[in-house]
């Protein structure tokens, strides 16, 4: 297959493209660095860097799929730049599916659990939720073959351990190294299905060969089932690393709880997510 992955240099990205590579795919990334790093490249993989908007200038009666992860994927920034997620996560997307429509390209498109809380808790929820509804639009009235995954807290290599983009492993990782005092937000009963990477990889990857009607699924959630509050993951990092940690008031949009609770995307894809989250601290 000739594939292209929007946000190619990101975490997600990073790891979806060595998978492609490993089994033999051509792959065009775009990625307009905003998370994404150099440092993530592929060998013989072709990056151009541009802004999600611009995927309209690129040729693409030839590509098979376009996995579409390109996004200002984190809640607490969204609130401060509502403008900019809104541009990127909905029309970005927007131009990918006319993009598709027009080249005859399947869509696999990064959604998020957020989904399942009260889109209006944060402009990066609802804009998400905007993203998947403008798929369903193409999908229906288009026939565009699109498909539908919703991350749950993903972590692993590559993951982002500095800045705004960084989540909670990534960001207690950074502080191990530093040698600060790891931050808990809020009280640390909040629960978050915590979902390695290659999981998610590999359900993308079969959601790129599978075709679903609305009327089967509207998406597919990737999470492994399992959650833990963030007090246990701390005693994680805790055993592993002996460092102490302090709690910090609680932000805007922190839902209480996320765990999958469809089982479609092991139905249907026969996906198997394995809970690594111990093993994976234990490995740092």
């Amino acid at each position: 297959m000739k594939v292209m992955v929007t946000g190619g240099a990101g975490f997600i990205g990073t790891n979806l493209i060595k998978r492609l590579k490993k089994e033999g795919h051509q792959i065009i990334s775009l990625d307009n660095y905003d998370s994404g790093v150099i440092e993530n490249h592929v060998e013989n993989v072709k990056y151009i860097n541009a802004d999600i908007e611009t995927i309209e200038y690129i040729k693409g009666d030839d590509f098979d799929v376009c996995f579409h992860l390109a996004a200002l994927s984190r809640i607490q920034p969204s609130f401060e730049n509502p403008t900019d997620t809104f541009r990127v996560n909905v029309r970005g997307t927007e131009a990918v599916m006319e993009w598709a429509k027009h080249n005859d390209v399947k869509v696999v498109y990064a959604g998020s659990s957020s989904k399942h809380h009260n889109p209006a808790d944060s402009p990066y929820a609802m804009y998400k939720y905007l993203g998947e509804e403008v798929c369903r639009l193409y999908k229906a009235t288009y026939n565009v073959d699109v498909e539908i995954a919703r991350f749950y807290n993903v972590y692993g290599p590559d993951e982002v351990i500095e800045g705004d983009w960084a989540a909670v492993i990534g960001i207690w990782r950074r502080q191990v190294r530093d040698g600060e005092i790891i931050t808990i937000v809020g009280d640390g009963e909040q629960r978050r299905d915590f979902t390695h990477v290659e999981d998610i990889v590999d359900g993308l990857y079969k959601m790129a060969h599978t075709k679903t009607s609305l009327d089967i699924v509207d998406a597919f959630e990737l999470g492994t089932g399992t959650n833990y509050s963030i007090n246990e993951v701390y005693t994680m990092f805790k055993d592993k690393f002996g460092t102490e940690c302090k709690y910090i008031p609680d932000q805007k949009g922190n839902y209480r709880e996320t765990l999958r609770e469809n089982d479609t995307a092991c139905e249907l894809l026969d996906w198997k997510p394995t809970d690594r989250l111990k093993e994976y601290i234990d490995s740092l």
